[in-house]
């Protein structure tokens, strides 16, 4: 039943040697007291001679019980140092997965960040893409994000050409400015120089007034 249960070699090789170190011990034994032999009475020589052999043979087998013990503990300290080992690298390597997950869930809240994010160019007034693609046929075949970047500069180029027919404009609008500025400050030179001559006119006027 043993056998059936243990299957590393080396360990039935223990198993096998223990039983026949067992089976040899019983066999002196039965063999002592079948032949009565005792320290009291002289045994004879050739009782003496097979109690020599079958005890150099069960010294032999306990030999190989003691070199079989001591190779066990050196398996074990060997195992238990491999298992040590074995413990650490997988300490490592959970470790590691450890923080693959918590990397993981953090890319993952960024990427949900950034989907959810309300960005600013979503809210450019930009004209409807079937429009975009009218004026840009050439833009048709392309994307999402390329077209949305296509959109965004048509939408800067359209917004820098305004900008520069508004500055136009805005220095028509001053140059105008000026020019009626100039022109309410000639007429008003000029209201001057009348009232002037109109005073320098009243004395003549007076002396006509006088004469007719």
């Amino acid at each position: 039943m043993t056998s059936t249960i243990v299957t590393d070699p080396f360990l039935q090789k223990v198993l096998e040697t223990s039983t026949q170190t067992r089976e040899q011990c019983t066999q002196l034994i039965d063999f002592a007291e079948a032949n009565a032999v005792s320290t009291l009475h002289p045994t004879p020589y050739d009782v003496q001679l097979e109690l020599s052999k079958r005890q150099k043979l069960l010294y032999s087998y306990l030999a190989q019980l003691r070199g079989l013990n001591r190779n066990a503990i050196l398996q074990v300290r060997g195992t238990k140092q491999s298992t040590a080992e074995a413990r650490q690298e997988i300490d490592r390597l959970h470790l590691q997965l450890q923080n693959l997950y918590y990397e993981e869930r953090h890319l993952r809240g960024e990427i949900a960040a950034c989907e959810s994010y309300d960005h600013k160019y979503q809210q450019l007034p930009l004209i409807p893409v079937e429009e975009f693609l009218q004026l840009h046929p050439e833009h048709a075949p392309d994307d999402e994000k390329p077209l949305m970047f296509a959109r965004i500069s048509h939408e800067l180029s359209e917004r820098e050409a305004l900008e520069q027919a508004r500055q136009g404009l805005l220095k028509k609008k001053q140059s105008l400015i000026a020019d009626n500025k100039k022109r309410k400050d000639d007429l008003a030179s000029l209201d001057k120089d009348l009232e002037t001559f109109i005073d320098a006119a009243k004395p003549i006027q007076k002396i006509f007034e006088k004469q007719y």
